[in-house]
């Protein structure tokens, strides 16, 4: 049987997932354009005709994870609670991580990582939790900078997700250790009313 062609549509699909599975299980430097092909079953021009070089590859790796990551978050629906929408939203990244934990290896390991940044675009998966958090701070719910409040929550649920893939923790510690983290970085960043508040009525998982 003769390989695919090197322009079609599934070839191209296929050299994604296969580059994205390698670069979730070796550093990036020993991923060659060839292993990719041979992974792929098909030819070192297939990459070079659909993605120009490596870098157009791993760019193409990236931009299915941000697009999936971004999909699954912007499908949380917006309710009258910003606190409960911003947990909602935790709970939607550490949702897409445990399932496309591929995905999320090749996002945030080292290639080309993303992180929450000042710059926020259309399709960029911080932006409904950048939202939300404007919206508590509308509402005095949230005392502080929208980006630090991003960066802030981001670097606990990076450490949560990453550590649960790592298989630091069991399924009850995880579940527990999400819950009360996300639920204490919110409370650090509330408003003095609404933090003695929380104190009896935490924001609905």
């Amino acid at each position: 049987m003769g390989r695919p062609r090197t322009n079609d549509a599934t070839v191209k699909a296929r050299l994604v997932e296969c580059a994205t599975e390698l670069l979730a299980t070796r550093p990036q430097e020993s991923v060659s354009v060839r292993a990719v092909a041979t992974a792929a079953e098909t030819s070192t021009a297939a990459v070079y005709s659909l993605f120009g070089d490596k870098k157009g590859l791993i760019g193409a790796v990236r931009d299915k994870a941000v697009a999936s990551l971004f999909q699954a978050v912007t499908a949380v629906p917006t309710s009258e609670d910003p606190l409960a929408d911003i947990y909602a939203l935790a709970t939607a990244y550490r949702r897409w991580g445990r399932e496309h934990s591929h995905l999320y290896s090749v996002l945030f390991g080292g290639v080309q990582s993303f992180t929450p940044s000042g710059t926020v675009g259309t399709g960029d998966p911080v932006r409904p939790l950048i939202a939300a958090i404007d919206r508590a701070l509308t509402e005095s719910v949230l005392d502080g900078e929208a980006t630090s409040i991003a960066v802030s929550l981001w670097v606990t649920l990076h450490g949560l997700v990453t550590l649960e893939l790592a298989g630091a923790f069991d399924a009850p510690t995880a579940e527990a250790a999400f819950s009360s983290t996300i639920l204490a970085t919110l409370r650090g960043w509330t408003t003095p009313a609404v933090f003695r508040s929380l104190r009896h009525d935490e924001p609905a998982p």
